[in-house]
């Protein structure tokens, strides 16, 4: 379970990660040394992972955005795993989650345009192996996005 100070700082760490660790500290109302051994502590606990760039893929000319459910041939015992080995050569393949259901797989792609698309989807997903059934969402506009947790 999570303590009141702990909580109090993640809140912080997630509305600006950016932060510098003393303004982190100051915010959170503990001093520089407690902050520090707090989230080493959470990050040894798993709580707080890595720390990750998030490159802006529209600024590098990437204008498309396509999510894929994907349907494998699930009387093949290995189609789960040799499906993501070889989704995962895909450079424009930015996201690989798999469900329960009549969906097994979504993959959220990225291309530069409609035509580098047709490429890729031709060329590199149509042949991706095990697929039985694959439907493609066009991604129109990302109307919400929130990944604070309600601490």
């Amino acid at each position: 379970m999570l303590e009141d100070t702990d909580r109090r700082i993640l809140r912080y760490l997630m509305a600006d990660p950016a932060a510098p660790l003393a303004e982190l500290a100051d915010r959170a109302g503990v001093t520089g040394s407690t902050l520090t051994r707090r989230l080493e502590r959470m990050r040894a606990r798993g709580l707080i992972g890595p720390v990750q760039s998030v490159v802006d893929w529209k600024a590098l000319g990437y204008e498309v955005e396509v999510s894929l459910r994907v349907t494998l041939d699930k009387t093949q015992p290995r189609a789960f795993d040799e499906f993501i080995a070889s989704a995962r050569e895909v450079p424009e393949v930015l996201e690989i989650q798999t469900f329960l259901g009549q969906v097994d797989v979504r993959l959220l792609i990225i291309a530069r345009d409609m035509a580098h698309y047709q490429t890729l989807y031709r060329e590199r997903l149509l042949t991706l192996p095990h697929i039985t059934d694959i439907e493609a969402l066009m991604h129109v506009a990302r109307v919400f996005e929130n990944e604070a947790l309600p601490l």
